[in-house]
């Protein structure tokens, strides 16, 4: 084993340069060639015989087009004349034996013999191997760039289509991230049922105000034009689109689409990507190139089809909430009850959706006469929302319907045998209801019994417009006392009723929502209800309802609302003389139509979901 300062071999320095892995060259003070590796006799493509004497910037040094080069001029061998130590650089070039041109990366150092500079070591590899390494990491970068911007893009315009239910917003929104990220101008061309069956938004950089005179369903296409439209909304694959082919040729395939876009916003290509989801195609994306920028690569019409199906996507999960909505608000609609006819009494219910269709489901009211000619309204909500709340509403409802026709019992009792019931023949959840009778004969005076399972109170208003929450009979809701044993009840409680006041029966969706406390929403629902009593004592409870509904608002959740107006003092007792009040609005919920009380749209067609993809 070797020592510290033990001596070397005399071949040792001979057998490091020959095994290294670079070219390296020594020349005394005159600048002549007076050793080189084998390496370097590799990399220059000449023999160490044909170098050594040679002068070193004569025989190698060039410039990047094979000229000499000054030898003012030569940096390698700079040192030489100079005090400089080293010197390195990666901007020269050395010429080989078959005078092509080596680019070189080198170092150089003094070669120092016997304590005194005897010339000059030249180390260099070939920098082009180095360079393309460079230029591929290079490449790799501006690469994951872009691949990084894509995504991003991508990120944004996923945030955008679910920033939003509203179609025409988030088309808008898109092309504010599409132009001019991607292009000059971009358009969408939506399906409708229109004479050309496509309504157009239109985005551009800089021409927006004719961008805008161009947003507008499309007039009747030619039928070749229908055609190619057809194909392209049906299809996977890009169509790539030159305006020399559009403005040339009148009968180009989507010339009568997308000429006039070229026509009015310029550029010289687009490319066009269907909006295609689940089987369903939703129209067309187009993205326009102008100016000197090149058409689109294959990434970026890559990226296009993504964002054209995320597009479709959305506006796919768009119907289907729609549907869904529909299924569930028209299923609401037709499981509520129809008003009864009693006497001078007069009743108006409304019922309002919720905004978002996950959230229609359980509330419901019902007014119907009992064996005994006593009127029974009730007003609830099952816990839950969406189709399943909506059914078990309806299991609830009938059984309460049940119970009390069959039992003519106390409001305590009959709403004691409905938990029971709920709790052991179904897998309804818990529910809030109020349960009331109204109890009098013609003419009054007129009596509320009624409980309370865990309800927001009913509301008394006077013709004078003092307003009261009935907040006696209360007790715990359906479903939970029986379920967890507890043997609580439910307290009948009792208040007359004045002539001539409205007694209002409500979901929660009318006192509270997310930027509202209930008791905040209870005290404006009193403070309304006062003021119209008063201004609208000669006005129809619908008139009354509707003006409620308006300055209340409710939004989120769902709303019912039962109203009950009472008849003047003696009113239809033998020998009144007193014209009845106006009629009680002849449509409700279980009309032969079936539109519900201040339904916006009557015979709700219900839709399936499912329908057409079973159809395909």
């Amino acid at each position: 084993m070797g020592t510290v300062g033990q001596d070397l071999a005399p071949d040792f320095p001979e057998a490091v340069l020959r095994d290294l892995g670079a070219g390296v060259f020594t020349v005394d003070m005159a600048g002549l060639i007076t050793y080189a590796n084998p390496c370097a006799e590799r990399l220059l493509g000449r023999p160490l015989e044909g170098m050594l004497g040679q002068d070193a910037h004569d025989l190698l040094h060039r410039r990047p087009d094979g000229d000499p080069l000054p030898r003012e001029r030569c940096a390698v061998l700079a040192p030489l004349y100079g005090n400089r130590a080293a010197e390195e650089s990666s901007e020269e070039y050395f010429q080989r034996a078959d005078g092509t041109i080596l680019p070189i990366i080198w170092a150089t150092t003094p070669l120092l013999l016997s304590g005194g500079q005897a010339g000059m070591v030249v180390y260099f590899d070939d920098f082009s191997q180095h360079r393309g390494y460079a230029d591929r990491m290079a490449a790799y970068t501006a690469a994951l760039e872009a691949l990084t911007a894509r995504l991003n893009l991508l990120a944004e315009v996923s945030a955008v289509l679910m920033s939003t239910l509203e179609t025409y917003a988030r088309v808008r929104k898109l092309l504010r991230l599409l132009v001019p990220a991607t292009g000059d101008w971009a358009v969408v061309d939506l399906a409708c049922k229109g004479p050309s069956g496509l309504e157009r938004a239109v985005r551009s950089s800089t021409r927006q105000h004719r961008a805008r005179r161009l947003e507008r369903p499309l007039p009747p296409l030619p039928e070749k034009t229908r055609a190619a439209v057809t194909r392209v909304m049906n299809s996977d694959d890009p169509v790539r689109l030159t305006a020399r082919e559009l403005l040339e040729n009148p009968d180009a395939p989507l010339a009568g689409t997308h000429r006039a876009l070229f026509e009015r916003l310029g550029g010289h290509s687009a490319t066009v990507v269907s909006l295609r989801a689940r089987r369903q195609s939703y129209g067309m994306l187009t993205v326009a190139r102008a100016g000197e920028s090149e058409p689109h690569t294959d990434a970026e019409i890559r990226l296009f089809l993504d964002i054209g199906r995320r597009l479709a996507l959305a506006l796919d999960n768009s119907r289907l909430y729609d549907e869904q909505r529909n299924v569930a608000e028209t299923m609401q609609r037709q499981l509520l009850a129809p008003l009864p006819q009693v006497g001078r009494l007069r009743m108006a219910a409304r019922y309002l959706p919720a905004q978002i269709a996950m959230e229609i489901g359980g509330d419901w009211y019902d007014a119907f006469l009992l064996p005994d000619g006593v009127l029974a309204v009730v007003i609830g909500d099952v816990v839950g929302h969406d189709l399943e709340a909506a059914s078990h509403m309806a299991e609830v409802r009938n059984m309460l319907r049940a119970i009390a026709w069959d039992h003519e019992e106390p409001p305590s009792v009959i709403v004691r045998r409905v938990d029971d019931a709920v709790t052991n023949t179904s897998d309804a959840p818990m529910a809030t209801l109020v349960f009331a009778r109204i109890e009098g004969r013609e003419g009054g005076p007129w009596q509320l019994c009624w409980v309370n399972a865990g309800h927001p109170p009913p509301l008394l208003v006077t013709r004078r417009g003092e307003a009261r929450f009935l907040t006696a009979g209360h007790g715990p809701l359906i479903g939970m006392s029986a379920t967890l044993n507890l043997g609580l009840s439910w307290p009948d409680a009792h208040e007359n009723l004045p002539p001539e006041s409205t007694l209002l029966l409500y979901t929660d969706g009318l006192v509270e929502s997310r930027t509202r406390p209930i008791d905040l929403g209870m005290a404006k629902l009193s403070h309304h209800a006062s003021v119209l009593a008063r201004r609208m004592a000669h006005r129809t409870v619908d008139e009354f309802c509707d003006e409620l509904l308006d300055r209340i608002a409710p939004s989120g959740d769902d709303t019912a609302l039962l109203a009950l107006r009472l008849p003047e003092a003696g009113a239809g007792t033998p020998g009144d003389r007193r014209p009845p009040p106006p009629p009680q609005a002849p449509y409700s919920p279980a009309a032969p139509n079936r539109a519900a009380p201040g339904s916006r749209r009557q015979d709700a067609r219900v839709q399936d979901p499912t329908r057409g993809l079973r159809e395909k």
